[in-house]
């Protein structure tokens, strides 16, 4: 009889308490919820708009593929279609409009995780296929910008560089929903790093790539760091499980990359933000590290 506990498996083997899916989804959901509140704050109304209706679309379409293919679900599911809507939604511009949100997370579940297999087996990270999606469709949408409070249209600290690095810290300048306040997300991924479920390398590795490449453009690396969405991208979605390397030498080089590739695309592309697709592209080696920097089994030579 097939007993899991004796199933013998080539290392890296990750050693954590047995806990459910919805819990851990949940626990990433709380760590979300200040810088979600600040941005709903900073934006108003059609910020919180937005965030309602990327979640509710993330878990209606993830609950229709569930009936469609028999798979019995309970409507909040296992958390993560709630959570790849909250991410989507906290990387929008706040004056997008709330059906455009709906449509993104559409299409990160479709797209990004049941056409890739479902959860556990995407290769690319759910959210930023589904703003990768909309960035296709509705550019201009996706790159207009207002400031906190009075919703001026305004140009975001990475086109502008006016922006104080107070400013920067602390989110008070024009950009997404929850990317602007990097003191909230860095307390978010300080209780998710204290609870286990994200570790250091990748984002640390992820800043000091976008560091050094700035330095080699005489850029201003503070600005890239803390302006847009890079913040976010490396504390909360670069590090997401599955599409994330399994092994410390390959997180520390997808970490890099991500770094490198965020700056490259936002010094010499046509897009002041760089992190979806530099994360996505990494996300495209995620197989090749595993593979190729993998312990090797004892007796192995």
């Amino acid at each position: 009889m097939y007993n899991p506990k004796l199933v013998v498996t080539r290392a890296p083997h990750i050693k954590i308490k047995v806990e459910n899916t919805r819990q851990i989804m949940l626990e990433v959901i709380l760590a979300l919820l200040p810088a979600t509140a600040m941005g709903i704050y900073l934006f108003g109304g059609n910020a919180a708009a937005v965030v309602v209706a990327a979640v509710v679309a993330a878990i209606v379409t993830e609950a229709a593929v569930d009936r469609r293919f028999s798979n019995p679900s309970e409507i909040f599911g296992d958390g993560s279609a709630a959570l790849t809507g909250l991410l989507l939604a906290l990387s929008l511009p706040p004056s997008i409009a709330p059906g455009y949100a709906a449509a993104g997370s559409v299409a990160a579940i479709l797209f990004g995780k049941v056409l890739q297999g479902g959860l556990g087996k995407n290769l690319f990270n759910p959210a930023l296929v589904g703003r990768a999606v909309m960035m296709v469709i509705w550019p201009a949408a996706m790159t207009t910008w207002v400031s906190p409070f009075d919703g001026a249209t305004s140009a975001t600290p990475l086109i502008s560089g006016e922006a104080t690095l107070s400013a920067l810290f602390l989110g008070t300048v024009p950009g997404s929903i929850g990317e602007t306040s990097a003191l909230l997300l860095l307390a978010g991924a300080l209780f998710l790093n204290i609870r286990g479920r994200i570790h250091w390398q990748i984002p640390f590795f992820f800043v000091l790539g976008s560091v050094l490449t700035a330095v080699a453009f005489r850029a201003n690396p503070l600005a890239h760091v803390f302006g847009g969405g890079l913040m976010i991208g490396a504390l909360f979605m670069a590090t997401d499980w599955v599409t994330s390397p399994m092994t410390p030498n390959g997180k520390v080089i997808f970490g890099i990359g991500c770094g490198v590739l965020t700056v490259l695309i936002r010094e010499l592309g046509r897009y002041p933000e760089g992190v979806t697709y530099a994360i996505l592209l990494m996300n495209a080696t995620v197989p090749l590290l595993d593979r190729y920097l993998k312990h090797k089994a004892l007796g192995e030579a």
